[in-house]
C-alpha cells in the first residue's frame, strides 16, 4: 500500500536532503516491491508557480498544490515524499486526517544558524500530535535518515 512521508520545517534544516535520501532507500528498498516513488519538493514546486507570492495566501496555495498532487500519486499506488515548509498547521492536519495511517509528518528544525535563515517563516506552526521530530542540530544527515528509517520499521 502507498504512503506519503511529509517533511515539514524552516528553510534550511534538512527536508530537502533527508527526503532525497528516504526516496532512494524507497526506491532501491528489497521489500519494497513498487519501484514508484515520486518527490515532490518545495522549491522545485515555486519554480513551477506563475505568481511567485510569498505572502501568506501564495504559501497556502503552494501547500495545497503540493497536497493536491501528492494525493493523486498516492491513490494511483505510488509512495510520495513531500518536502515542504508547510507552515500553517491546520492545514496539515486537515491533509493527515484526510489521507489517515498512510501519512507520516517528519518536523526537521535545528538551533544551527543557516544561510538561508533569511528566508525563515515567521509564522511557522510546529506539529503537536502525530509526528516524528528530526533535530538536526547535532545529527548530519546519515545520523538522522538512520532515526527515520527506525522510526518508520517501528510504525
Amino acid at each position: 500500500m502507498a504512503k506519503i512521508y511529509w517533511f515539514t520545517g524552516q528553510p534550511g534544516a534538512g527536508k530537502t536532503v533527508l527526503g532525497k535520501k528516504l526516496v532512494e532507500f524507497l526506491g532501491t528498498e528489497k521489500r519494497n516491491w513498487r519501484s514508484n516513488v515520486f518527490h515532490v519538493d518545495g522549491d522545485n514546486l515555486r519554480e513551477l508557480t506563475i505568481n511567485k507570492n510569498y505572502t501568506k495566501e501564495g504559501r497556502i496555495q503552494n501547500i495545497r498544490n503540493a497536497q493536491m498532487i501528492a494525493e493523486y500519486v498516492y491513490k494511483n499506488g505510488c509512495d510520495v515524499v513531500v518536502t515542504l515548509v508547510s507552515p500553517y498547521l491546520e492545514i496539515r492536519e486537515e491533509f493527515k486526517q484526510r489521507i489517515g495511517n498512510d501519512l507520516y509528518e517528519f518536523y526537521v528544525h535545528t538551533s544551527k544558524k543557516r544561510e538561508r535563515d533569511e528566508f525563515k517563516v515567521d509564522d511557522y506552526e510546529a506539529p503537536t500530535q502525530k509526528f516524528m521530530d528530526v533535530d538536526t542540530t547535532k545529527d548530519n544527515p546519515i545520523q538522522s535518515f538512520t532515526k527515520i528509517i527506525h522510526y518508520l520499521s517501528e510504525q
